[in-house]
């Protein structure tokens, strides 16, 4: 059974619409999606704010490798050209963590690929991932630069400012 935690996030074009084509595409795997969140770009790139959200999703037909073909073929469904690294994007989907259920425990997977990173090799430096992925599980542990901290904890190493910068919004990707 692979579970994933997905990170989406658009600031190109209808946004909310391409949030939700990917929660369309995905309804029957999800498990749990959080609130839209408006953020700011991260990376130093000029560019309007962003709407970000993470879903919980699980298949136990997919490897992490299908999730990021998975997300690769919505992006290019919305039209995501890229030009500019952390550059401004119509979709942006990005694996933040899997594992699979072994024995009743959660493992993670591991990868050093550079095609897929996992877990993602920033995702406890970004508010904007780490404050939704605690809307769908308040619980979560993440590994990264070589600990493996709760994301409360992570979020709470974060700059204020940076955290404060993810703001909720009423905008609703809607109920499973």
């Amino acid at each position: 059974m692979t579970r994933v935690v997905l990170s989406i996030g658009s600031n190109l074009g209808d946004r909310m619409a391409h949030l939700r084509g990917v929660v369309d595409a995905l309804r029957p795997r999800l498990l749990a999606v959080s609130a839209v969140y408006s953020t700011p770009p991260w990376g130093g790139v000029p560019q309007q704010d962003y709407l970000n959200a993470v879903l919980l999703a699980e298949d136990p037909e997919l490897e992490p490798s299908d999730w990021l073909r998975l997300g690769q073929e919505l992006e290019q469904a919305a039209e995501r050209v890229r030009e500019v690294r952390w550059g401004p994007r119509t979709l942006d989907v990005d694996i933040v963590w899997a594992g699979h259920s072994r024995e009743g425990e959660q493992v993670e997977y591991r990868s050093a690929d550079p095609t897929l990173t996992l877990p993602h090799p920033r995702a406890h430096q970004r508010a904007f991932v780490l404050v939704p992925w605690l809307d769908v599980q308040p619980d979560a542990v993440l590994e990264a630069a070589g600990r493996r901290l709760k994301v409360r904890e992570w979020l709470s190493a974060l700059d204020a400012a940076e955290v404060e910068g993810v703001r909720r919004t009423e905008l609703s990707l809607g109920p499973l």
